[in-house]
């Protein structure tokens, strides 16, 4: 019987966040290696564990995945949440570069220099409002399922929820006018994947996790 995966990350959400929420919708149990020191991940670099020699990293059924969404698309697959054929496949990749998009403003928000943190924000606003939630609200307006693509969960809805809790925080009034998003079906997938993830890993929950 195979292990538990091992995720090797610095001790916040960043770029390992998605993989955890599609590990636990999954019901998948994981274990963290937090990458708490420079040394640390020098020793990961030497000892050959990091192809590009960063972080994430995920060790799992005798791999050593590196690269965000690659690590994303082999959970995806292996645990039935990839979509049923090509067709939909190609699907679920376009909505979840749409959303990679916003999520990786929102995620270098932190980078930004002071005095331009104030324009960045009012952008990643305005990009959430009149770009990205009206395309996901119009996919789901448009067949009427409760899902974004063949009606069943898929690693676009998890990263979808993320991505709703992560902008809620911003500013919550940036989902009234997104009914389906915020009240759809598919939205209560996220009650489970933090509550399986709080359970089985001991990861706090999203209010004051200690990312900076």
């Amino acid at each position: 019987m195979a292990g538990k995966p091992k995720l090797y990350y610095f001790n916040g959400r960043g770029r390992m966040e998605s993989i955890r929420w599609l590990l636990a919708a999954a019901g998948v149990e994981f274990e963290e290696k937090f990458v708490e020191t420079p040394e640390d991940l020098d020793k990961l670099r030497n000892d050959g564990y990091l192809l590009f020699q960063q972080v994430p990293m995920v060790e799992i059924d005798g791999m050593k995945l590196v690269q965000t969404r690659a690590i994303l698309n082999y959970i995806a697959a292996k645990h039935n949440l990839y979509g049923k054929d090509m067709k939909e496949r190609a699907l679920i990749d376009m909505y979840s570069e749409g959303m990679a998009d916003l999520y990786e403003m929102i995620l270098l928000l932190p980078l930004c220099p002071p005095d331009q943190k104030g324009a960045k924000m009012t952008l990643i606003k305005e990009r959430t409002a009149n770009r990205y939630f009206p395309a996901f609200e119009k996919v789901l307006k448009s067949h009427g399922q409760d899902y974004l693509v063949g009606n069943r969960l898929s690693k676009a809805d998890i990263y979808l929820v993320e991505l709703l809790y992560t902008v809620e925080e911003i500013d919550p009034s940036l989902l009234a006018n997104f009914p389906l998003l915020k009240f759809g079906a598919f939205v209560c997938v996220a009650v489970l994947c933090v509550n399986k993830r709080d359970e089985s890993t001991g990861f706090p929950c999203r209010e004051g996790d200690g990312e900076d």
